[in-house]
């Protein structure tokens, strides 16, 4: 087995309840770390053979840029949808931060973190 992490995936979206967060939008970052066996690409030296992180970034970014209330929303659109494009694929663990979310404190960033695996 081994890990595919792609850190700090950095996207302008326009997630939250408020109705000023779906107008004028925020930062996010998104980390994901995917578990998939890596013998064969190792080996093999062919991108076939592995998970395309072009691919998973790509899934990252268009999740992303359809608007859901809450992180824990959009989070589950790209697990499911990794797990369906992406059939090597046995564990996900994936964190949405919104940077400097509109809440009263001053706050870097707000995260939420799930891990879900391949039934």
């Amino acid at each position: 087995m081994g890990t595919i992490k792609l850190k700090n995936i950095r996207t302008y979206s326009y997630h939250g309840c408020l109705l000023e967060e779906g107008k004028i939008g925020s930062d996010y970052t998104v980390n994901l770390e995917v578990k998939t066996d890596l013998r064969k690409s190792s080996t093999t030296d062919d991108l076939e053979d592995t998970v395309d992180y072009v691919v998973l970034n790509r899934i990252v970014v268009e999740e992303m840029a359809i608007r859901s209330k809450l992180l824990e929303h959009v989070a589950h659109r790209i697990i499911t949808r990794i797990f369906k494009e992406i059939p090597s694929i046995s564990r996900i663990i994936l964190g949405v931060s919104k940077i400097n979310p509109p809440i009263d404190g001053d706050v870097e960033a707000v995260t939420i973190e799930m891990e879900e695996y391949r039934n």
